[in-house]
């Protein structure tokens, strides 16, 4: 499946997923809802997969937790938040 249409189903599932359950609830929820939404669909979701980070030639494993990895291709980082901050911006680029 070609990563447009992966993007295309994880914001629609979102969107599904923030319709029915509301605001107000942990990251931890949205992450399980939306997880079990995107297997419904067809799609792989990894939660809180370890990625790996390399300082000088030393692998920090404990350096990344990514909320979804979906079909081995589309990181999903989930924020419940009121409002946006430029740390969560740096996460996302991360």
């Amino acid at each position: 499946m070609k990563e447009n249409t992966i993007t295309h189903e994880i914001a629609d599932a979102a969107y599904k997923v923030h319709k029915v359950l509301g605001p107000g609830l942990l990251e931890s929820v949205y992450e399980a809802a939306l997880a079990w939404e995107l297997e419904k669909r067809g799609l792989r979701a990894i939660r809180q997969q370890a990625i790996p980070v390399v300082y000088e030639q030393v692998h920090i494993h404990t350096g990344f937790f990514a909320d979804l990895i979906v079909n081995d291709q589309i990181i999903v980082e989930i924020k419940a938040v009121e409002v946006s901050a430029a740390v969560h911006r740096r996460q996302f680029l991360t």
